[in-house]
């Protein structure tokens, strides 16, 4: 576990948040969203080069942002499906901070494409659960952990979905069923954060733009076996829908967003 610090820290009254998968796409547009509405984040992913490349850009963000602190990011190279590398990573937001407001969960993959449920081998489909389903059922765990014993006590988790969490593509097995997976856990995590003031949702995005969605642009293989090209959005409008679930009080909840490209076939999907 490495960690790279970015901004100074200012002393209380910030909100903290914790975005994993915060190398690019989803998770550097969500870092950057908040940091510039004034939250201090911590970046978790395996790139330390572009989780130095989020952090700046969050820095440049909180810099003209309306946020109080005026400082706060910090990046830790983690690999959310190690268990040691998940509380070091804990371990870091509490040394920092001293406690955690939000946690979203983004970190995943996709996992080899076109390839048929009979050929998938083992160790693709133990990557992808590990990363998707596993990596975030322990984060949601270590944030608990923080949240309940915090003063004061509570905090908000938010996982990302999928569409697919709602309707597969072919060949996508592993990551449709992790998706599917993360909504059992979200609404397990809901509950069992009831009594702790621990809030949880979860938000399904559909062809956001970024480098995993670059395909899309080429034509992606339908449910009636015909390649299409299908329409993506802008990924900050992805991020300003997490943001705007992030800072609801905690006595209300976002349980789930669907977010997506408005012309991409989902409804009538196959």
């Amino acid at each position: 576990m490495d960690v790279m610090r970015g901004g100074e820290d200012q002393g209380g009254g910030r909100r903290v948040a914790v975005v994993t998968g915060a190398g690019s796409g989803i998770g550097r547009a969500v870092a950057v969203a908040l940091r510039g509405a004034g939250w201090s984040v911590v970046l978790a992913g395996r790139r330390e080069a572009a989780l130095a490349e989020t952090a700046a850009a969050a820095e440049t963000a909180g810099a003209t942002g309306p946020g109080p602190d005026g400082g706060g990011a910090l990046a830790v190279r983690t690999d959310v499906s190690q268990p040691a590398d998940v509380d070091a990573l804990f371990a870091a937001v509490s040394e920092r901070y001293g406690r955690l407001d939000l946690l979203f969960n983004n970190a995943g993959t996709f996992g080899p494409g076109g390839i048929k449920v009979e050929d998938l081998p083992y160790s693709a489909w133990r990557k992808v659960v590990d990363t998707n389903l596993t990596g975030t059922f322990l984060c949601a765990q270590a944030a608990f952990r923080l949240m309940k014993t915090q003063d004061p006590q509570g905090g908000r988790i938010i996982n990302n979905g999928s569409v697919s969490a709602h309707a597969p593509r072919p060949d996508s097995v592993a990551y449709t069923a992790t998706k599917h997976g993360m909504t059992g856990l979200t609404k397990s995590l809901s509950l069992d954060g009831r009594p702790y003031r621990i809030a949880c949702g979860q938000i399904d995005i559909g062809n956001a733009a970024t480098d995993m969605t670059e395909r899309m642009r080429q034509g992606v293989p339908q449910a009636n076996g015909e390649l299409a090209v299908e329409p993506v959005m802008d990924v900050t409008d992805v991020a300003r829908t997490v943001l705007h679930m992030a800072e609801l009080p905690l006595e209300a909840n976002v349980q789930f967003a669907t977010v997506l490209a408005t012309s991409m076939p989902f409804v009538g999907r196959g």
